[in-house]
């Protein structure tokens, strides 16, 4: 059977510097400082949704203050950058009038802190989450400005963590702290958010394990749009398991002119092996395909509403798999599961040679449709994987990584809440879409019977996880807007 390990990436850092903005002169008063209403009056709940002229340069100032951070999980040596991002999250949230701590969770920094509602007593409690990580900037030399110099260019605001994930999860907060400072906070609001989403993300996970307090919903910005003006709401994440594989085909290396098509060759053997996961007319084999949860009608609909996959994989720059990838591409990337091999080693690649290399190795990770669980999907791959080996050939399998995929109900009464704030906040009823990629926390907040409304604001020009990484400005104003709406319409939960 194969060994059960986590898997780490290596990264590199950057610099940090000032944001380059042209200042519009106005009152700056930060929302992050508590206060109440004239007079003590509490007021009543209304829709907050408003039209904003401008985005404030207060409100920037603070954002840029936070992504001047360079707050870069994967780098040992930024750990203290890290850990003065959480700080600055439970900062602010205790100059909202709340409460909050940076816990030490297994080595990992947690920003952990409430803020309570200025309505009423028995108030529904909304989960905030989100991280303060951020991924390498690498390679340096595609940045047009410094990953950490926040800088407005044209429509956009550039930096790293402006789109993944601090400018998204300030919107939550910044809307949070708002309201409370106008005593109209309608819920309360507990918030938790890690400093290791890029490189794991399983600090949130044992901490929501060991949690008993629960939420009535969570709510994340952490996701975006399939294209301008089209909001969406993830019902569903894929999962994950990542696996090495070694190959041993004989005790040394070989000469090809004295042995070749007589001995095995390893490379022709891992390749050979792992054609055994490999999907035939767009579907993987049916061990791999067990537990599919399938989307519903509503989905379905949902789905024909969003741009072509055949542009899609164009704007990718990427060749169809095969003749029907285009028409299938929602159902292959997000109700489906998905073997790719990430990357071979063997002989002695780059140098003109003739050997029959006796080892070769590869890394391959299958994503998980939601349904399927990771330890009975694991197990049908090494099967697969022993029966499609050349005789004689060796197979070490190590599980490297196991994430389950995540499913919430889409007619959970928190989602349509969300739905109707979102509407109303943005003039568009967002659509039911899924994920095709593997968010940890989901599947951990579905155990602990928490429905989650997982949206955002990035788009697929945002450059998330490459240089230069952005985010509309007019969305980080609608974003507020859109998250003012929904805490106040959660307020309807009980």
């Amino acid at each position: 059977m194969f060994e059960h390990r986590e898997a780490k990436e290596g990264a590199h850092g950057g610099t940090m510097g000032s944001p380059v903005l042209r200042r519009v002169p106005r009152r700056s008063l930060s929302v992050f400082e508590h206060r109440e209403e004239e007079g003590g009056s509490r007021g009543k709940l209304v829709s907050s949704v408003t039209t904003l002229a401008a985005v404030p340069p207060s409100w920037l100032d603070e954002l840029f203050e936070w992504l001047r951070i360079p707050s870069v999980s994967a780098d040992p040596a930024h750990a203290g950058d890290v850990r003065a991002a959480g700080e600055w999250v439970c900062g602010r949230l205790r100059a909202a009038g709340g409460s909050a701590e940076l816990v030490d969770w297994d080595g990992h920094p947690l920003a952990v802190g409430e803020l309570r509602a200025s309505v009423r007593e028995g108030a529904p409690t909304v989960l905030l989450y989100g991280h303060f990580d951020v991924q390498p900037p690498a390679p340096l030399d595609l940045w047009e400005s410094g990953p950490f110099e926040p800088e407005v260019r044209g429509e956009w605001l550039y930096a790293r963590g402006a789109a993944d994930d601090k400018g998204q999860l300030y919107l939550l907060l910044r809307a949070a702290a708002e309201l409370a400072a106008e005593g109209a906070l309608p819920v309360d609001v507990r918030v938790v958010c890690d400093g290791e989403e890029e490189t794991g993300g399983h600090s949130i996970v044992d901490f929501l394990r060991a949690d008993d307090r629960g939420a009535d919903a969570c709510v994340i910005f952490d996701t975006g749009m399939e294209a301008r003006d089209v909001p969406s709401f993830n019902v569903a994440t894929r999962g994950l398991v990542g696996f090495r594989l070694r190959v041993r085909a004989g005790g040394r290396d070989l000469h090809s002119g004295m042995y070749g098509n007589a001995a095995q060759n390893a490379v022709h053997a891992l390749t050979q092996t792992l054609a055994a996961l490999l999907p035939r007319d767009g579907r993987l084999p049916e061990p791999l395909r067990a537990g599919i949860a399938p989307p519903t009608d509503a989905e379905r609909e949902a789905w024909r509403r969003l741009p072509p996959g055949g542009a899609k994989l164009g704007e990718a720059g990427a060749i169809p798999y095969d003749e029907r990838a285009a028409d299938e591409f929602y159902t292959r990337t997000w109700a489906e599961p998905a073997v790719d091999v990430n990357g071979i080693l063997g002989g002695k690649p780059g140098l003109r040679n003739t050997t029959i290399p006796a080892q070769a190795e590869a890394n391959f990770s299958i994503r998980l449709a939601p349904g399927q669980r990771p330890d009975e999907i694991a197990a049908a791959a090494e099967r697969l994987l022993r029966e499609a080996a050349p005789p004689g050939v060796e197979l070490e399998l190590v599980l490297e990584s196991a994430t389950p995929p995540g499913l919430a109900d889409p007619e959970a009464a928190a989602i349509r809440l969300g739905v109707e704030a979102f509407e109303r906040a943005l003039g568009r009823r967002p659509l039911l879409v899924r994920s095709g990629g593997t968010l940890p926390i989901m599947p951990a907040l579905a155990d602990n019977g928490i429905p989650t409304i997982l949206t955002g604001f990035a788009l697929p020009e945002s450059n998330v996880h490459s240089p230069n990484e952005r985010i509309l400005v007019d969305y980080l104003e609608r974003g507020l807007a859109a998250a003012r709406e929904l805490l106040v319409t959660l307020g309807r939960l009980r």
